[in-house]
């Protein structure tokens, strides 16, 4: 068991046009958020060009951790993390994105994270610190 459940998604095959469209992006983030029961804290985005290649960064900061996205337009390329704690669910979050957007051809792992170890485990690795 894990207190959290981080999903790393890459996504293949995205149109050009929506890996440019921050706003638009940010919005279905957030929305996505909301819609599965978290509660969103701060929105920022960053468009890439000039020195580097075309794409944005935005982060949706959640009560519940948060969500990221990262993409590369000339590749059709995006790098999306759902991290939630709690009972937020992650894939829900994601399939909300995906029946907003058209975010290609997706690979999805699952990290846990803060592992809940039971109570005899918790204690034996206090006694060796």
């Amino acid at each position: 068991m894990y207190r959290g459940v981080h999903l790393l998604v890459d996504c293949w095959g995205v149109d050009r046009r929506l890996c440019l469209d921050d706003q638009k992006f940010l919005e279905c983030m957030a929305d996505a958020a909301t819609r599965a029961g978290a509660t969103v804290i701060s929105q920022v985005r960053y468009r890439f060009g000039d020195d580097s290649p075309p794409g944005f960064a935005a982060v949706c900061l959640l009560d519940e951790s948060h969500i990221s996205a990262h993409t590369y337009a000339d590749r059709g390329m995006v790098a999306l993390d759902i991290f939630t704690c709690g009972e937020t669910d992650p894939h829900r979050i994601l399939r909300i994105l995906q029946d907003e957007l058209d975010l290609g051809e997706i690979s999805v792992r699952e990290v846990g994270r803060f592992e809940l170890a039971p109570p005899a485990a918790a204690e034996a690795r206090g006694s060796n610190t």
